[in-house]
Parts: C-alpha cells; sequence; structure tokens
C-alpha cells in the first residue's frame, strides 16, 4: 500500500536555505509567521497530509463519485476529512483577518496545498477551487459581495467553483453561448450549459458559489462581450445564510481517466439568478485571477504527483532484489542485489529527483513573488513581482505537469511490471497527473501565452525581468570555487534566451506562423533553463553549508550530485529544443489538411 510523507527536509531548505522565507515574512510585516509558528504549521499539515488523506487516496479512486438527481456523494471519508480540515483552520490560513481568515503568508499556504496535493490529489482540488473563488471576489466584488460570500468562503463553510468551459468552447471562450438576462432587481436571469466543471457539485459544503461566464443579450461578439456573475447554488436569505434553491443543477458525471474522488461536472443553468462581478463585458479579465490561481495550482500538481510517485519507487527500488550488479556484487549475503544498484535504474531516479526538486524551488520562487505582489509596500517591488509571476506562470503550470508527468512514468517503470499494478499505487499517479497537461488550458495554449503574449506583446519585458535575476546571480558566483564552470554554463544560456527571443520576433514579423511553431519549444527550453538556476541556487547554497561544517553531509552532498546530473543529463535536452524552434514554421505547415 504507498504511502506519503511529507519531504519535510527538503521543503525547509528551499524556504529557508535558498530564499530565506523568514527574512521575507519580517519584511511584509508577518509578525505571526515566525520561525516557531511555521516550523508547528509544517509538522501539522504533514501529520494532517499522511495521516488523514493518503490513506483516502486509493479508496477514493476506486469509489470515485456517486450521483443521485443531481446530487453528488463523494467517497467514503472525504467529506469527514474535509470537515477536520476546516475545523483545524487549514482553509483560512491565508485568508483576510476581516473575513475569517488568519493572514498568514500566501507562500505558506502553498506550502501546505504541496502536502494536502501530495497525499491526495482528487480530494485536495475541493478547498483549491474555493481559494481560487475567493481571490476572484475580494479583486474584483464589490464590497457587499465581498462582505457575503468572502465571510463564508475564506472559512470554509461554503467552497467555490469556476465555470467556463461548454460543450463547443474550450480555450475559445469568446464562443461562449450561456446567455444572462438583466433583470428589474439588479440581478440576472443565467441560462445555459458547463462542462468539465470540477467540484461544481459535491456534500462538503452547504453552499458552493459559482463563478459563471455568460454574455448578456447586446454584448459585442468574442472575448469582449464576456461578463462574469456570482451564482450560488443556494441564493443567500436577508442574514446572509442558505436560503432557497437556484436554478442549477448537476446534470452528470464526467467518466474520467483519472481524479476520479473529484467531482467534474455537467451544470445546467435554468434561469438561474445571478449576480454581476466586475463590469459587464470585462468578465474574462476578472476571471484570469481565479484562472492564474489555477493554472499555478495544476502546475503544482506536476511536482506533487512526481513526489508521490518518488516515494514510493525510491523505497521499492531499495527493497526489490533482481540481478547482480555489474561491477560485482553490492549484497553478497543477498539472493541478488537491490534494483538500485543498477544504472538505469538510478537514471530514473535521479531523474525524478533532479525535477521534482528543481520544480519545487520554481514553485516556492513563485510563492515568494506572490508575497511581494500581495504585501510589500513598494511598488516597484510589487510591479516587478507581477511581471515575473506573468512569465513564470505558464511555466510553471506546462513545464511542471510535462516533467511531473514524466516523473511518475520512471515511477512506474521503476517497479517493472508491478507498476502495472493497482496496488502499487503508480498506475493512479500516472492516471492523475495526465489531466495536468490537459485543464486550465493546455500545455500548447500555456506555450502561446507565454511567447506570444508574455514574451513578445510586452516586446521582452517580462521576460526580463526574470532573466535579470539569473544574471545578477550569475555575476554573483562567477569563479565559483567549485561550481564556476555550471555558472558560466548558465550564464550562457541565459544570454542565448534572449537571443532566440529576438530572432523568433524578426521572423514573426514575416510570418505569424513562427510563433506557433516555436512556441512549445520555446517554453521547454524555458523550462530548463528556469530549473538551472534554482538548481544552481540549492547547489550554492549547499556548498557554502558544507564549507562552513555540517553534521548534514550526505544531505548536502546529494543536492551537489543531483544538480551536477541535472547540468549533465536533463539540461542537455534544452538543445533539441533550441534546434527545433530554429527550424521554423514550414515543416509544421507545408502539408495541406488532405496529405494528412
Amino acid at each position: 500500500m504507498p504511502t506519503y510523507k511529507a519531504p519535510l527536509r527538503d521543503m525547509r531548505f528551499v524556504m529557508d536555505e535558498v530564499f530565506d522565507f523568514p527574512a521575507g515574512y519580517e519584511t511584509h510585516g508577518h509578525t505571526d509567521a515566525t520561525p516557531d509558528m511555521v516550523s508547528a504549521i509544517l509538522e501539522e499539515s504533514a501529520k494532517f497530509a499522511g495521516e488523514v488523506l493518503a490513506p483516502l487516496n486509493r479508496s477514493g479512486d476506486e469509489e470515485g463519485c456517486h450521483i443521485d438527481d443531481g446530487v453528488v456523494t463523494t467517497p467514503k471519508g472525504f467529506k469527514e476529512a474535509y470537515q477536520q480540515y476546516v475545523d483545524n483552520g487549514w482553509g483560512s490560513m491565508t485568508g483576510p483577518v476581516e473575513y475569517g481568515g488568519q493572514g498568514l503568508p500566501v507562500s505558506l499556504g502553498l506550502v501546505v496545498a504541496e502536502m494536502t496535493a501530495s497525499a491526495n490529489y482528487a480530494w485536495s482540488m475541493y478547498p483549491g477551487l474555493s481559494h481560487g473563488c475567493s481571490a476572484a471576489i475580494r479583486a474584483h466584488g464589490s464590497p457587499e459581495q465581498k462582505e457575503l460570500y468572502l465571510n463564508k468562503l475564506v472559512p470554509g463553510t461554503w467552497t467555490g467553483s469556476m465555470c467556463l468551459t461548454e460543450p463547443h468552447c474550450g480555450t475559445d471562450l469568446g464562443l461562449t453561448k450561456t446567455r444572462a438576462i438583466p433583470r428589474d432587481d439588479g440581478s440576472y436571469e443565467i441560462t445555459g450549459t458547463k462542462i468539465f466543471i470540477s467540484c461544481g457539485e459535491h456534500d462538503f459544503a452547504e453552499n458552493i458559489v459559482h463563478l459563471v461566464l455568460a454574455k448578456l443579450p447586446d454584448a459585442p461578439a468574442g472575448t469582449k462581450g464576456i461578463s462574469l456573475f456570482i451564482v450560488p447554488k443556494f441564493l443567500p436569505d436577508a442574514n446572509g445564510e442558505v436560503g432557497e434553491r437556484n436554478g442549477v443543477k448537476c446534470g452528470s458525471l464526467e467518466h474520467k481517466m483519472g481524479i476520479k474522488a473529484s467531482a467534474t461536472c455537467v451544470l445546467n443553468f435554468d434561469g438561474a439568478t445571478g449576480f454581476l462581478i466586475g463590469e459587464i463585458n470585462k468578465g474574462l479579465n476578472c476571471m484570469f485571477t481565479m484562472m492564474n490561481h489555477a493554472r499555478l495550482g495544476t502546475g503544482m500538481q506536476g511536482l506533487c504527483h512526481g513526489e508521490a510517485s518518488y516515494q514510493t519507487a525510491i523505497a521499492y527500488a531499495k527493497d526489490r532484489l533482481q540481478m547482480r550488479a555489474l561491477s560485482g556484487p553490492a549484497a553478497p549475503d543477498k539472493p541478488a542485489d537491490p534494483i538500485i544498484v543498477h544504472p538505469d535504474v538510478r537514471r530514473m531516479l535521479l531523474t525524478m529527483k533532479a525535477f521534482n526538486e528543481g520544480n519545487r524551488a520554481l514553485a516556492y520562487y513563485t510563492a515568494q513573488l506572490l508575497d511581494k505582489a500581495h504585501y510589500s509596500q513598494d511598488e516597484a517591488v510589487r510591479a516587478n513581482a507581477d511581471d515575473q509571476l506573468a512569465f513564470l506562470t505558464p511555466i510553471c503550470k506546462a513545464f511542471m505537469t510535462e516533467t511531473g508527468l514524466e516523473v511518475t512514468n520512471h515511477g512506474m517503470q521503476v517497479f517493472g511490471g508491478h507498476g502495472y499494478i493497482r496496488e502499487w499505487g503508480q498506475e493512479q499517479q500516472m492516471r492523475d497527473c495526465r489531466i495536468s497537461l490537459l485543464y486550465e488550458g493546455t500545455n500548447g495554449i500555456q506555450a502561446l501565452d507565454l511567447l506570444g503574449r508574455k514574451v513578445l506583446m510586452s516586446q521582452g519585458k517580462m521576460q526580463r525581468a526574470f532573466t535579470k535575476q539569473v544574471h545578477l546571480f550569475c555575476q554573483a558566483n562567477e569563479g565559483h570555487t567549485t561550481l564556476g564552470e555550471y555558472v558560466a554554463k548558465l550564464n550562457k544560456l541565459n544570454a542565448e534566451w534572449g537571443e532566440l527571443t529576438q530572432k523568433i520576433a524578426m521572423r514573426s514579423m514575416q510570418n505569424r506562423e513562427e510563433v506557433g511553431a516555436a512556441a512549445m519549444d520555446f517554453l521547454m527550453y524555458s523550462g530548463y533553463v528556469t530549473l538551472a538556476f534554482f538548481w544552481l541556487k540549492m547547489a550554492v547554497a549547499a556548498q557554502a553549508t558544507l564549507d562552513a561544517g555540517t553534521s548534514e553531509e550526505d544531505f548536502y552532498k546529494a543536492k551537489l550530485a543531483t544538480q551536477e546530473f541535472y547540468f549533465k543529463r536533463l539540461l542537455p535536452r534544452a538543445r533539441a529544443h533550441v534546434e527545433a524552434l530554429e527550424s521554423g514554421a514550414d515543416s509544421l505547415m507545408q502539408m495541406t489538411a488532405e496529405q494528412f
């Protein structure tokens, strides 16, 4: 039976020794987030994830969700786990104090979310969607809407969802058909069907607050005519409590490959009462607050499945006996050697370890940027953090899920034939992880967003906000005694990164297809260089500790060895992406549709 144990030592290394979270908390006035408080939160979160959520992961997958006349029941134990989550204050950690939250840093909430999602990703989606819903209402809602809904969403009494996709349109939201008819009382009558709505109906909470994209009768065509509406499952009464049932009902549950314990719903809005949030025809701008939150969360999914897969694989590799090491028996007292001695098994395990720990550093750096964007009193600091976040969000979503799927694939392979068997848990990790490349905008869409909108449309401004950090790091560590050759390599790649952007920009002036043709390779190249930066930051921190003397030599030496593996075995993949994107659009576009 697979288990999950939060990798607290690795997490604290990144938080404290690489990015110095404690200093950031002090700078932003989070006086409650003392080292002792943070340590206690991490320890208790690890217990909740490992002891409450992880045991429900497989049973939830096997049982799935059930629907009866529009009422959805989640797997056994899920509802009770959510109540424990709410009672213990996990959901309200980072919420505003004025709405029942604890006001703790956003970055700390992300670290806790890594644990819950690694233990049981399907379960974690329910509170995860609520956080995004709260963020959108907080950013764009009226004072009355904030008072009414945030006082329920932040503590977790009510949950939230976002309703974008329709049967005929996914990413192209300009094709939205759901209609909003104005009423005399200021509300709107919402009619239409939304599909693939994660956690759109369930038994966790007494009410669900849906954020719904719809168009008014006189709305402009395309995305310029989309508005956003709050459509609660139950309409609040005069006291802000659950009132009469609204005209929204779950028509069916999707039959999915994975995350089966997460209710993915078809929602039918039949004259439901909705309330405009934000301005008319500006709904997509409002929804992006929630979508970006969800995209970062989806990127974390790659890390979380990868971590859970690695933990099971490493335990198996140390225990499973098969053949002898090529250099001679490693365990002569046993009939065969543990498979961890074999080079190919080590290749897979090191690939898993390198991507997991590199992706964790990327995620935590992004979390630190969120803190700066939310809490810094310096306008320039906030603006720079926003630019870096805009640039890194599609990389987080796409690169972390692409590599997360590779990691879970390796995890299954380490087990050989046993990896294909349900009892070991690896096949579930593969099935659950696969969706991460698809939803919240497919990875191809993320690549277009990165190259087209975030890089070219900003004339490289957002990219430079991040690459400047890489440049400053390389300057500070030029000629490093033990890591100098890797610093020089990173510095060269960082310069090439900007040059590639210029080449694509010039070619796209002659042929717009060049952007789409180069986008995915550009994103993957960006991901590999980004992780190289973070692996070197970790290596510099590890080497400094070793030089100063430590009782944890094995821990820090493992960081250095994994960094070397990343640079020598994984980073070379970036060259293939350069060759591919420089080949141009013709190799993709010259065939006619009929020739396929």
